[in-house]
């Protein structure tokens, strides 16, 4: 009789509590400090909310989930299930991938935490695809190799509607914030494995959005091998409107289906602020169905 194996995720997967219950998932809550006291995202702690929270200046940081929740969420599940792959945000990001390994020493190989350096919506389809080699009948330790294996086969651009968000957390310059607002200069970030960098100045969101699609279509042709063989997602940061327009836009010019369209985990959000927009992709993993 073949195992039965859990996926475990955190919420900066953007999978909500409730999607979680209709995928048959489980998610973390990842814990916010807001002016001294502590939320968890999609618990206590909703975007609106955060939002609201970040326009009138509050302190706010973010932490990892505390040690017991993780160890009694695994407990739990381990009642039920022989296995569980646990999938956090990338390593390059959080501690909380670190901590996580080091807990699963403890559990004689029924817990395999995957360190496959995604976030918000390839994180998210880490775990779909995490749920589709159960259902091939991997085991544990088989998915966490594979998610392992392809981890870098994604690809995520952000435009920025203010550095003021980075300027705070020290990750740019007062001076380069300050000129960026002045030319009101919209700026492209990316992330390609664990690390958020530069990758581009706009002198506006029309020219951002240009560029964005045009370097996602040059990874999809040039590192994975062609339309056939990604999914492209959309995802913003309290931005809905421009969003929808955004999808709209990469399925004309790209001629693919947005797989779907989600806001960036909070996580991401405190760091860059809202009006962000953000075209990704993964491979598919299909050769290993």
């Amino acid at each position: 009789m073949s195992k039965r194996i859990a996926v475990v995720t955190d919420s900066n997967s953007g999978i909500t509590q409730q999607m979680a219950k209709q995928l048959g998932v489980f998610v973390l809550p990842m814990p916010f400090i807001i002016n001294g006291e502590t939320f968890y995202e999609d618990i206590n702690l909703s975007q609106a909310d955060f939002y609201q929270k970040l326009k009138t200046q509050a302190e706010i940081s973010t932490s990892q989930p505390m040690v017991g929740a993780i160890l009694d969420l695994w407990d739990n599940i381990l009642k039920e299930y022989d296995e569980l792959v646990h999938i956090p945000m990338s390593s390059g990001l959080s501690g909380s991938c670190a901590t996580a390994k080091t807990l699963a020493e403890d559990y004689d190989g029924r817990v395999a935490v995957v360190n496959n350096q995604r976030i918000s919506v390839t994180q998210r389809q880490s775990v779909m695809d995490a749920l589709e080699l159960v259902a091939a009948g991997k085991s544990a330790a088989e998915i966490k190799e594979i998610l392992e294996e392809v981890k870098l086969e994604s690809s995520i651009y952000i435009m920025l509607d203010t550095l003021k968000y980075l300027k705070k957390g020290g990750r740019v310059t007062p001076a380069a914030a300050a000129i960026a607002t002045v030319l009101q200069m919209k700026p492209v970030l990316q992330i390609q494995g664990e690390k958020l960098d530069a990758f581009a100045k706009a002198r506006n969101e029309k020219q951002a959005r240009a560029t964005m699609i045009k370097a996602m279509r040059k990874d999809i042709e040039e590192r994975f091998g062609g339309r056939g063989q990604v999914r492209v997602y959309v995802a913003h940061t309290h931005n809905e409107t421009a969003a929808v327009d955004f999808e709209k836009m990469i399925e004309e010019e790209l001629g693919m289906k947005v797989a779907y369209r989600d806001p960036l985990s909070l996580s991401v959000s405190c760091h860059i602020g809202p009006g962000a927009l953000a075209i990704a992709c993964s491979q598919k993993i299909d050769r290993y169905l």
